[in-house]
């Protein structure tokens, strides 16, 4: 049997997931038994509207490979406007990334609620196959997420 020369690429990815509704469906589809990507960090935070696009940035300069923001579906926030300031946010900060010339595709933004647990594994999956297809992140140093 020969072993192949080249490795399959895994993509490191982040996820900065809404505790209220997103990071909710992140353990109905864990406790689903659906299938998720090992490769995805999960990092809980209160709501989407409070990542700093800094840690963003940071996160992808420290190899993140992609980095998914899911909360709460617009008008649901538990914080009442939260997931518009995030959407202004995101919008923002993917001109910075093409300003950079990094590809704004590593970056994506998406709305889950607590009982969709099935579309957050959709989300995760999609997400990691589309960054399959990218590539390693070509700044990416030895870090591993």
């Amino acid at each position: 049997m020969e072993k192949s020369s080249e490795t399959e690429f895994t993509p490191a990815i982040v996820g900065f997931l809404c505790n209220w509704c997103t990071y909710a469906a992140a353990d109905l589809a864990g406790s689903s038994k659906l299938e998720l990507p090992p490769s995805f960090t999960v990092i809980r935070v209160m709501c989407s509207s409070r990542i700093d696009h800094n840690l963003l940035l940071s996160t992808y300069f420290k190899g993140a490979d992609g980095i998914l923001v899911a909360g709460c579906h617009p008008g649901d926030c538990h914080y009442g406007e939260g997931n518009y300031y995030a959407r202004r946010r995101f919008a923002l900060l993917k001109k910075v990334m093409e300003t950079l010339d990094i590809d704004p595709e590593r970056l994506q933004l998406s709305w889950v609620s607590a009982s969709e647990g099935k579309r957050y594994a959709e989300v995760v999956g999609e997400f990691t196959e589309k960054i399959k297809q990218l590539g390693p992140n070509p700044i990416k140093n030895n870090t591993r997420f």
